[in-house]
């Protein structure tokens, strides 16, 4: 007797686990809009291809995503992934022209975020929780908001310039970095391989 409520059981937990998780793929989103529920103070991974891109922090509770820019026309290869769980994102952008492309990510302000570029231009605005992203080249600017929220600061560049006027840090040259403890409870970890490095 105790099989089929063990059947039961099982096909139950899967309903869940489906009803968890998601994934969407869109292929053109010229002509198809990306848009998706996400719920304020989650935690958003992002793997984004090389490119110009703003991150935004909005008051919706929604994941955007737009394009503009002279090659706009031409991306409709360009596309974004986004695997969802209840309070947890991944978020992959790939493809698309290779210049004159903007790119617009709109995410709840309250946002952990982790962001990945190999190069480009990267801007972080109005973002608020934990940050930690990573440019191989190019420039990285982030928008740090109130800089007694954060436990931890640490910022580096490997060669370029490294600006943080709101820590009270500017430096210059190879292998530069700062490091700062306080007492707030945000994270904040920045690198550039090669360029520069805004905190402000």
């Amino acid at each position: 007797m105790r099989t089929p409520f063990l059947v039961v059981a099982l096909v139950s937990l899967a309903g869940v686990i489906g009803a968890a998780q998601s994934k969407i793929d869109v292929k053109d989103i010229v002509d198809h809009p990306f848009s998706a529920d996400f719920a304020s103070g989650g935690r958003l991974r992002m793997y984004l291809r090389s490119g110009d891109f703003h991150i935004d922090g909005t008051d919706q509770n929604k994941i955007l995503v737009r394009v503009d820019g002279r090659n706009a026309w031409r991306a409709s290869d360009l596309r974004v992934q986004l695997e969802r769980s209840s309070d947890s994102a991944e978020l992959t952008v790939s493809g698309g022209p290779k210049n004159d492309l903007n790119v617009t990510i709109e995410i709840p302000r309250k946002t952990g975020l982790f962001v990945r570029m190999p190069a480009g231009n990267l801007e972080l605005h109005r973002v608020i929780g934990d940050k930690d992203a990573e440019l191989h080249a190019g420039e990285l600017i982030i928008d740090v908001g109130d800089v007694s929220e954060y436990s931890r600061v640490e910022a580096s560049v490997y060669s370029g310039g490294l600006e943080a006027s709101p820590f009270g840090e500017s430096h210059g040259g190879l292998f530069r970095s700062f490091h700062k403890e306080g007492n707030g409870r945000y994270t904040l970890h920045a690198h550039v391989g090669a360029g520069d490095l805004t905190l402000q």
